[in-house]
């Protein structure tokens, strides 16, 4: 593993650089962080940093490579075969690929292209400081233990001649779908990474529910911590250790009878799950969640699959050059216009959430 750049997300305000870690590299363990943080090959924006540092959107986390944790080094001075060893014979131990030539080159540069096309295809909206990829179900958005495949990776591809790559803004799920904001730029990242901060930035999100929440319009407001041994948020008390308060408006947009309703939500904070967990906290879960359906004896109606029926619609935030506003909506994934057909519902409907009350 080389050495990582990652963009500190918007979603990720004010996490401890520890958790931070623990979050994208759950196998890690916090003896080998505290090593690597003390030797200083972890940085944050390039100076030295503590494991209780909080982190602000934006910033830069250097990643070293991890190798393995120093308590499970082999001792003695035996090295593994074929690294040196007996019988080994120099030029022995090479990277996969190693002495292919012009083969192994075209190989990556052929999967080089290959991502690049793939991006193109993802993009609906671009200038030179931002794009705005429309990102499909169940691609990541950053890398983690076991997850190989994700849009931060696959942004390699677009390094320019002077070695930038395109930056993540904020994140979203990797089970939800749409609107996904990256710049071009450091400048860029940081002045939208600010308008996010400042909740300059607006975000639409389309989902189905079961049943129809009363009132057909509303504000959630929780804090919200994270459960570590279920892997998910859950709605926490005011002060209690790393809670954040969250708060989203939602709005019904269409309903089928009583039993299930599309919604427009609008998040004013920015939390992991936040939507998710806010929608199981009123008792209408989100459909196709794997985390936060709860409902016992449910059953999905036929014609619908059961994949999480969350989309990022719509974002608008004010340009980085100040030259204008960014307004770009994504269209429903697959599965979610499979199910609006089923359901009978208009997806060009309007969006009662951009009339609600702000947060």
């Amino acid at each position: 593993m080389a050495v990582e750049l990652k963009t500190v997300t918007q979603d990720e305000a004010g996490m401890r650089l520890d958790r931070w870690f623990k979050t994208h590299y759950p196998d890690l363990s916090f003896g080998h962080l505290q090593k690597l943080v003390r030797t200083g090959q972890v940085r944050v924006d390039g100076g030295r940093a503590k494991t209780s540092t909080r982190l602000d959107p934006g910033q830069s986390v250097r990643v070293p490579p991890m190798g393995t944790d120093p308590s499970q080094d082999s001792v003695g001075g035996a090295e593994p075969a074929g690294a040196g060893g007996a019988g080994a014979t120099p030029g022995d131990a090479r990277a996969p690929g190693a002495g292919e030539g012009a083969a192994g080159r075209d190989r990556t540069k052929g999967k080089t292209n290959e991502d690049l096309a793939f991006l193109k295809s993802l993009i609906l909206y671009e200038d030179k400081d931002v794009m705005v990829l429309n990102k499909p179900f169940g691609l990541a958005v950053q890398g983690g233990s076991g997850t190989y495949r994700h849009v931060d990776g696959l942004l390699e591809s677009m390094r320019d001649k002077d070695g930038q790559k395109p930056r993540l803004v904020h994140r979203i799920d990797k089970d939800t779908s749409g609107c996904l904001l990256v710049a071009k730029s450091r400048l860029a990242a940081s002045v939208l990474a600010k308008s996010f901060r400042s909740r300059e930035a607006r975000k639409v999100y389309w989902a189905l529910v079961p049943g129809v929440p009363k009132p057909r319009q509303g504000r959630i407001s929780t804090y919200l911590a994270r459960d570590e041994e279920e892997e998910k948020m859950r709605v926490a008390r005011h002060g209690e250790d790393e809670a954040s308060h969250a708060v989203t408006y939602y709005a019904v947009v269409d309903q089928a009878a009583q039993k299930l309703t599309w919604l427009s939500l609008k998040p004013v904070t920015g939390r992991t799950h936040q939507l998710r967990a806010h929608m199981a906290h009123i008792g209408h879960p989100i459909v196709g969640d794997p985390k936060y359906f709860d409902i016992e004896n449910w059953e999905l109606p036929g014609g619908l699959q059961n994949r999480l029926h969350l989309l990022a619609r719509r974002l608008i935030i004010p340009h980085p050059r100040g030259q204008g506003v960014i307004d770009v909506s994504a269209p429903l994934p697959p599965h979610m216009a499979q199910s609006f057909a089923v359901l009978g519902f208009d997806a060009s409907q309007y969006d009662p959430i951009l009339e609600a009350p702000e947060g």
